[in-house]
């Protein structure tokens, strides 16, 4: 049991919030590709599917994040105590679970088509390389994004089998949504993060963070009324963005105050919500 505990410790199954946030992409993509006219089944299967791979992706990767991170963990008030920083749990033992649950997620990738399984291959090094970027780079932020948004493409591929310019434009809010939340997130290590000398767009805009945070949320905004013209969604969609932006540009902007890391960790929790409001908000712009 202590070693089920820590293997549940290390893979943050208890904090969803993160494989939610890998999730929601993917049923955005698979939502806009998908033609509701035919039989459902195929679509909410694959909505599991994305649903078991983002739990096992997330997982990895945050086992591969605590391996490369252990040293500047060690230094952080918030990451001290994790099973590898901590010395809890064995780097060797460590990767073997990655690998497994790498393996794991591979027999879900599988039940996709080729070009599909192909382009998600494509995206295991940026996968596995995001953490060493704030060493290097204060955009860790955008690396992350482009990352984590890819499932959006591979939602779009799993119907179509082809890459167009709707997902390609919805992949780019995707990511200008992530470089805003995960800002935020990143005003919880800040002063630690500045001793040690990690890099982030939280340090970069310190002094202008609600600024830049709003201009994410705008760009974002206004590629989300671009799809739904696009696509020529309901004016039910509509009405679902007025909600959507009242979250974004009043309740996440106010909620947020840089100094408070309380108020960083309820601000950027409340992003599930606004995927599963986007999510949504297509499902129903497309149907109804």
């Amino acid at each position: 049991m202590k070693h089920l505990n820590l293997f549940i410790e290390l893979i943050r199954i208890k904090k969803p919030i993160g494989f939610m946030l890998l999730f929601w992409p993917c049923a955005w993509g698979l939502t806009i590709a998908y033609n509701f006219e035919n039989n459902t089944d195929l679509y909410f299967f694959y909505l599991i599917l994305f649903l078991l791979g983002s739990i096992l992706m997330r997982s990895a990767g945050c086992i591969v994040n605590d391996i490369f991170d252990k040293d500047f963990d060690k230094k952080v008030t918030r990451t001290k105590n994790r099973p590898i920083a901590s010395g809890k749990i064995s780097i060797k033992l460590a990767l073997f679970y990655s690998c497994i649950l790498c393996l794991v997620a591979l027999s879900v990738l599988l039940n996709f088509n080729y070009f599909t399984i192909i382009l998600a291959l494509g995206s295991m090094p940026l996968a596995f390389t995001y953490p060493l970027m704030k060493r290097y780079t204060y955009w860790p932020q955008l690396f992350l994004g482009v990352t984590f948004n890819y499932g959006l493409i591979l939602g779009w591929t799993s119907i179509n089998s082809q890459i167009d310019l709707i997902p390609i434009i919805f992949y780019v809010g995707a990511i200008f949504w992530t470089l805003g939340y995960d800002t935020i997130y990143g005003y919880q290590d800040i002063n630690d993060d500045e001793i040690i000398g990690l890099k982030s767009t939280s340090i970069i805009f310190k002094h202008k963070a609600k600024q830049f945070l709003l201009s994410c949320y705008f760009i974002l905004a206004s590629i989300l009324i671009l799809i739904g013209y696009m696509m020529n969604f309901s004016e039910y969609y509509y009405f679902f963005l007025i909600i959507i932006f009242f979250h974004l540009f009043f309740y996440q902007v106010n909620v947020f105050n840089q100094k408070k890391p309380a108020t960083c960790l309820i601000a950027f929790k409340s992003n599930n919500f606004f995927g599963m409001l986007v999510f949504l908000s297509l499902l129903i712009g497309k149907n109804f």
